[in-house]
């Protein structure tokens, strides 16, 4: 008996859509877990069976606990937010010009000095943070927004996704702006970054997160709440003998919300602007 394309097609996505649910389902759980857990009051903490749903939730109650136990908590967020903002606007600024460089204009030992860029990729940040760190201290940049924004005002997987992302701009637009007298800075500036916004989005959305989520090198270089970023504030929230898990997970579920909301806004982007990073030109 012969099965038609049609009826094999059906169960297949079934399956594709069990399989996609599945994924969804275990991403979703540690969020939902610590909003649970960041509106439970101690009692409920250790209790069994595991409740996903608090019997006396007590959010803002914990929320008061947060800034009572740490009183500069909404000063890590500030920080945080200075810099991410610095550290994206500096990658935007120092990797699109390298890589409108690399992707229009050729110069010797370009193909050489761009693999040189995309090799910082294989390097881990372990290998070079002491270096890194003396090299902050010789300057006196130690405890200040200078030591955790301008280190890292460059980004090679930044470098590799804009320029991938110029390339798939026809040349023939970036020459007619040039023919009406623009000079180079200003195609980049009216013509091409216009035109890339996809994959500024998917750059936008990957460099916050990186430096929203950034803690070891701002545990190194900062050591007072002026410079602490919030990944640090959370971290403290630890004690010894026993932490207060209500109280990390609330402060975690703050740190959370600004990303959600960026992805959110920004999803419909960041899935085109991956593609056209992906193109080989």
């Amino acid at each position: 008996m012969l099965t038609s394309s049609r009826d094999l097609t059906v169960p297949i996505q079934i399956l594709c859509y069990a399989i996609l649910l599945a994924g969804a389902v275990v991403m979703i759980m540690p969020f939902v877990w610590m909003t649970s857990t960041a509106c439970k009051p101690d009692i409920e903490l250790n209790k069994l069976p595991v409740r996903w749903v608090p019997d006396n939730p007590v959010c803002g109650d914990n929320l008061d606990k947060l800034y009572d136990t740490s009183p500069n908590f909404n000063r890590y967020l500030l920080n945080s937010a200075i810099v991410t903002i610095g550290r994206t606007l500096g990658q935007l600024v120092t990797c699109s010009l390298a890589a409108y460089g690399f992707a229009r204009f050729q110069f010797p030992g370009r193909n050489v000095i761009f693999a040189l860029c995309l090799g910082l990729l294989m390097v881990p940040f372990q290998a070079i943070l002491i270096p890194e760190y003396i090299l902050i201290r010789e300057l006196g940049w130690l405890d200040s927004f200078r030591a955790l924004i301008i280190p890292g005002s460059f980004s090679a997987f930044a470098l590799f996704l804009l320029r991938q992302a110029f390339l798939q701009i026809p040349l023939e637009i970036e020459e007619a702006a040039t023919i009406d007298g623009a000079n180079p800075l200003r195609v980049l500036w009216h013509v091409t970054l216009p035109m890339s916004v996809p994959a500024l989005a998917a750059f936008a959305v990957i460099t916050v997160q990186a430096a929203w989520n950034d803690f070891l090198y701002p545990l190194v270089v900062s050591s007072t709440p002026d410079t602490r970023v919030v990944t640090i504030g959370i971290a403290l929230l630890q004690g010894e003998r026993r932490t207060p898990w209500n109280l990390l997970m609330m402060g975690s579920f703050l740190a959370t919300v600004p990303m959600m909301v960026l992805f959110l806004m920004l999803q419909r982007y960041f899935i085109a602007g991956i593609s056209m990073g992906g193109v080989k030109r």
